[in-house]
């Protein structure tokens, strides 16, 4: 019984990490696509964040370019420690410092698919029910998304009313996530089982 309440609770741990990765990722896709940064929801996720990425900052300098680097690399080591320490209280003992890297690499690709994957389904629910709307979320949604949709746009034009781009940007993400990530939780050996929500 003691075995299962610790695995209970190191899987809540592993959860709750990757809810604050998959916040981390968020934050860097929504520089990355110039969304709106005064967005209340923009807002907290910066607010949400911003104690984790601040001493990355320092050195990595806030922005290179559109890319967050201080977030990225906040990320990577968030997941590469918990890695080490999930598996270490687990009692699997040190993990390869290469599974630990490709690990946390798999686990970041992980969340990012994960946000255009969500993000394209609230996309799809908004055309029908609320296509002009201006909630804060729409919006974002739609800032997030323009910067991958666009280029599929420009190959695939909408058939009259009818948009095939989301379609072929929910394969793409499928064959990412199951050639890509796959693999590289495969390459992570053990620490692979602690990639993705």
């Amino acid at each position: 019984m003691g075995s299962q309440l610790g695995s209970a609770g190191l899987t809540l741990i592993n959860t709750l990490v990757n809810i604050y990765i998959f916040l981390l990722m968020l934050r860097l896709l929504l520089q990355a696509s110039r969304a709106d940064y005064f967005n209340p929801i923009s807002q907290s996720v910066v607010k949400v964040t911003q104690p984790a990425v601040r001493p990355f900052q320092s050195f990595l300098g806030p922005v290179m370019g559109r890319f967050d680097l201080a977030t990225l690399a906040c990320g990577l080591v968030i997941k590469a420690v918990s890695i080490v320490l999930i598996l270490q209280i687990a009692g699997f003992g040190m993990p390869s410092i290469a599974g630990v890297a490709i690990g946390a690499v798999a686990a970041l690709a992980n969340a990012v698919l994960k946000i255009y994957f969500f993000a394209l389904i609230m996309m799809i629910i908004l055309s029908w029910v609320a296509p002009n709307a201006s909630h804060p979320g729409a919006l974002l949604v739609m800032q997030l998304l323009e910067p991958i949709m666009a280029p599929v746009r420009k190959v695939i034009p909408p058939l009259g009313m009818i948009d095939l781009s989301p379609i072929f940007v929910f394969i793409a993400i499928s064959l990412i996530d199951g050639i890509v990530v796959t693999s590289l939780t495969r390459a992570a050996g053990l620490a692979g089982a602690l990639v993705g929500l």
